[in-house]
């Protein structure tokens, strides 16, 4: 059985009453057209209850926009979406085609800060893999038992002469009637060399998720603020603010306590249930393979977002990693499988059972990352 529009249907039920199944869920591709996107292609997503997903093909599978009944799941940025071409590696220059979305993808052999140039690294702001265009891609849209499946696979390489060869295969997927999507991503070593490898999920969401009063929920046990300005109202981490005049961004430390299986969900929640106005947006992901969490809180005004980021890294830059021995290695041919589902807050009952979760967890402020990454 399939339920759509709160009705269980049969499947030969259902398609008797379609001519096409895209009539109510599919995959569509489209060639982004308008100055400096073009002319990188897409694939937009959607499941018949309100759902909808674009997948940059070529930036990363990447998903710069979402949302569930027009209403947006992601933060946009000021630069829109950019075609690869127009990346800039060089310092900060990755900001200047960071269409944030609600996920952009940070790595693979570097993450956070920008460090000094060096003749091969030369590592910029997160890395290069965001901004790579998917190899092998494969669409599909088919019945597989009683469920309509829906899914968009690419392979993305990060590899230099004499250096790393590193590939990301990815697989974003959905089923008919789903308020949810997910991201599975296999990073493979395909040198013959061992490889230090850094990886981040930039989750970033905005409004109507975020507004004055929205609250972050999560089973944060430590929380430990990046820098001095993050020090400044560090008890507030998981308030938001309207946005602000010339705020400055702040980013803390998270370490999760797990569920029985593993994984973690965060949620960024605007409660006005009662006045039919609520709306959240969550991330799940499994801290056995995204060990560590950033939060990056961003009230500025246009610049409105707060960043969830599951990774295994910092984001002080690959050279404080390597200094706290923090730095994970991927033997050569050796696979690391991560995923994670991305969803929407749209109950009383749904908030109820996220706020039930974080109660059982007492949270700990930590002074600094430092002694935040020697806790056990």
């Amino acid at each position: 059985m399939v339920e759509i529009y709160g009705k269980k249907y049969k499947v030969a039920e259902l398609r008797r009453r379609v001519g096409n199944m895209d009539q109510i869920a599919g995959i569509r591709t489209v060639q982004l057209d308008d100055g400096n996107e073009r002319p990188a292609r897409a694939a937009i997503m959607h499941t018949g209850t309100g759902l909808d997903v674009t997948i940059l093909l070529d930036r990363c599978l990447d998903i710069p926009t979402a949302s569930y009944n027009h209403r947006a799941m992601g933060w946009r940025s000021n630069t829109g979406d950019v075609a690869p071409q127009y990346f800039e590696a060089e310092g900060l220059r990755w900001l200047r085609s960071y269409f944030g979305g609600l996920v952009t993808t940070c790595g693979m052999t570097h993450v956070g800060a920008p460090r000094p140039e060096s003749a091969l690294l030369g590592n910029g702001l997160h890395g290069r893999i965001g901004n790579a265009p998917a190899r092998n891609i494969k669409i599909v849209q088919e019945w597989q038992g009683d469920e309509y499946v829906m899914s968009v696979t690419g392979a993305m390489r990060e590899a230099v002469v004499f250096g790393e060869n590193l590939t990301l295969t990815r697989t974003v997927s959905t089923k008919l009637g789903e308020r949810r999507f997910w991201i599975h991503d296999v990073v493979t070593n395909e040198g013959f060399n061992d490889t230090k490898y850094m990886l981040l999920y930039h989750c970033n969401i905005g409004w109507p998720a975020v507004d004055a009063g929205s609250e972050m929920i999560s089973p944060s046990r430590l929380v430990a603020p990046r820098d001095a300005v993050a020090e400044d109202g560090k008890e507030n981490w998981y308030k938001m603010d309207p946005p602000t005049h010339q705020y400055k961004e702040k980013c803390y430390y998270h370490d999760m306590v797990p569920a029985a299986d593993g994984s973690v969900t965060v949620a960024m929640v605007n409660d006005g249930f009662s006045r039919g106005e609520g709306f959240g947006v969550y991330v799940k992901y499994n801290k056995n393979e995204l060990p560590r969490f950033v939060e990056w809180k961003q009230m500025g005004e246009q610049d409105y977002v707060i960043g969830f980021e599951p990774c295994n890294c910092g984001v002080e830059g690959r050279q404080i990693d390597e200094e706290l021995g923090l730095l994970h290695t991927l033997k050569a041919g050796e696979s690391k499988h991560v995923s994670l589902e991305f969803g929407v807050v749209l109950t009383d009952k749904e908030l109820k059972a996220l706020k039930t979760q974080r109660a059982k967890v007492k949270t700990q402020l930590v002074k600094s990352y430092k002694e935040f990454v020697k806790k056990p």
